[in-house]
């Protein structure tokens, strides 16, 4: 039942149009974000419904947006919605009165403490559009879930194959987490309360005349409408006993991580991780505690195609502080059995004729788009690299009522630098966001997309931030903030004057800033970070 809170220590609604401070709520073990948003001030919940970041350590623009300072996440802070990925809950609004000199919020105690709220979902289909989902990752979750938050009533069905509802699949690299029960965002009954079917099948064919789809099991479904969102199929090493031997593993779902974890055991195991990007640094330190861990990379440094050498031995040394050791600009010749279990890989062999011993071997070396089963379909073209390309609402080119989101999708890139040309971005909050794009354009398809700045991150010992995309322009001068030694740090990614994207470690604000400045096309130059500019006192993006 809703009745009023005083609010601990705060006199007065004095707060200035876009600032923000988090206040105790007498009487209740919790606290809430007081906000003024265009000149209203109200409270609303006070951490991220992602992963629970303080949001008041984030950053609100003018044009409403709140930003969570760790990955990205943005509310609108007027009504509280989810705006971009990847949080689902919308935060809770609480109206504001000022009397007698305190100041008191509205709203029901359960409420206030939860900090979140249910986002609008139940919907008993009747009818209309049949939207038929292939895959169950990120794309397809934010998706079903702008779907429904939108209003939308017809029948919706997500075929995917790997066997569960969809999970929070960064956690498998980062901590090697295999408990379906901590992993998947939603549960059974909640899809079921939306009307959302999951089948748990693989489409093997799609009929786009007859708007049919067929799967291994030999089902048939009808749609209207189609997302692809089936992701990316970790590749392989064609070479001598990678593909024979035991014991040496990719990683892309919970099968994977639980026979990782299987071989790994009682931990004193020799690992050898093969790939210095971004998931093969991640399983490394996710496996170091307790075993004998290598990487070994083709680089000068690790993530130097996506940081840059310099940035990327920051980061080396980030990582062999937790005991990982690399071996880099380092060619792989050949994989060989364990003496004692031939089946089994025993060690790892390189180029310039080093040996390391493993008892198992994980390859990070990237993912192709998994669009197998569209291949030999003559009424779609694939790119070069097995992605479709789509245009700004993610429909695929020539084929209405068909879209492509997530990893297999490459798409007009209009951050800074881009200019609208091709880039395929295989990131986490990108996918949940194009689905998101998709469920927009769906509702209302006059609506125009709106740019998203890319956000990821990554566990590298620290916790890495990194907002927006060098693929589309290139960089070629980097601006290094801070102190490395201590941990703090932002590198600045410039093609000429403009700043591209932005990497940091220590510093989080900074990445939430620069998403929304990169968003409203208002990033310093190059110049201006050279001469010592610190992106938060420019204040709130505008």
């Amino acid at each position: 039942m809703a009745q009023e809170y005083k609010l601990k220590g705060v006199t007065s609604l004095g707060l200035q149009p876009g600032e923000k401070h988090e206040v105790e709520v007498e009487g209740l073990d919790a606290k809430v974000l007081l906000v003024n948003v265009g000149g209203t001030v109200q409270a609303v919940g006070p951490r991220c419904t992602h992963y629970g970041a303080p949001l008041v350590k984030g950053v609100l623009g003018t044009n409403g947006k709140l930003t969570c300072p760790w990955h990205g996440a943005c509310f609108n802070a007027k009504t509280g919605d989810v705006e971009d990925a990847p949080a689902l809950d919308p935060l809770p609004v609480f109206k504001t009165i000022e009397r007698d000199g305190a100041v008191y919020i509205t709203g029901d105690a359960d409420s206030i403490k939860r900090g979140h709220r249910a986002p609008k979902f139940k919907c008993a289909a009747a009818g209309g559009d049949k939207v038929l989902v292939v895959g169950g990752g990120s794309g397809a979750l934010g998706l079903v879930e702008g779907l429904r938050g939108g209003g939308y009533m017809g029948p919706i069905t997500v075929i995917t194959n790997e066997g569960y509802l969809p999970i929070d699949r960064p956690k498998l690299s980062k901590a090697l987490l295999t408990d379906l029960a901590k992993l998947q965002w939603r549960d059974e009954a909640w899809y079921k309360s939306g009307s959302v079917e999951f089948v748990h099948d693989e489409v093997t064919g799609i009929d786009f005349s007859t708007k049919t789809v067929t799967t291994k099991t030999g089902g048939k479904f009808a749609y209207n409408k189609i997302i692809l969102a089936t992701g990316g199929t970790p590749r392989t090493l064609p070479l001598p006993g990678f593909r024979e031997l035991g014991n040496i593993f990719t990683l892309r779902n919970v099968h994977d991580a639980k026979k990782i974890n299987e071989a790994i055991g009682d931990k004193g195991k020799r690992i050898v991780v093969i790939g210095s990007s971004f998931i093969g640094l991640e399983v490394a330190v996710a496996t170091s505690n307790g075993n004998d861990v290598t990487v070994v990379g083709m680089e000068k440094a690790p993530l130097e195609r996506v940081l840059g050498a310099k940035v990327g031995n920051i980061v080396r040394k980030t990582i062999e502080g937790k005991g990982v050791k690399f071996f880099l600009s380092a060619g792989v010749e050949k994989a060989e059995p364990s003496p004692s279990n031939p089946g089994t890989v025993g060690s790892v062999h390189l180029k310039d004729g080093t040996k390391l011993e493993a008892d198992l071997v994980i390859l990070g070396v990237g993912v192709t788009p998994a669009t197998q089963y569209l291949r030999d379909n003559r009424a779609i073209q694939l790119e070069q690299d097995g992605s479709l390309k789509v245009d700004e609402a993610f429909s695929v080119s020539g084929l209405e009522g068909v879209y492509a989101i997530g990893d297999i999708a490459t798409h007009p890139y209009r951050g800074p630098g881009g200019n609208g040309k091709l880039v395929r971005i295989e990131h986490w909050n990108v996918a949940q966001n194009s689905g998101r794009a998709v469920a927009a354009h769906i509702l209302n398809p006059s609506r125009v997309p709106e740019f998203y700045t890319p956000v990821f991150w990554s566990a590298l010992g620290a916790q890495l931030r990194y907002c927006g995309n060098t693929m589309a322009s290139g960089w070629d001068d980097v601006v290094l903030q801070g102190d490395p030694d201590q941990g703090k740090w932002v590198a600045y990614y410039a093609k000429g004057e403009t700043v591209v994207a932005m990497a940091s470690m220590g510093m989080d604000p900074a990445m939430a800033q620069c998403a929304q400045l990169m968003s409203l096309n208002k990033m310093p130059s190059k110049s201006q970070l050279q001469a010592g500019l610190d992106v938060l006192s420019l204040g709130r993006p505008q």
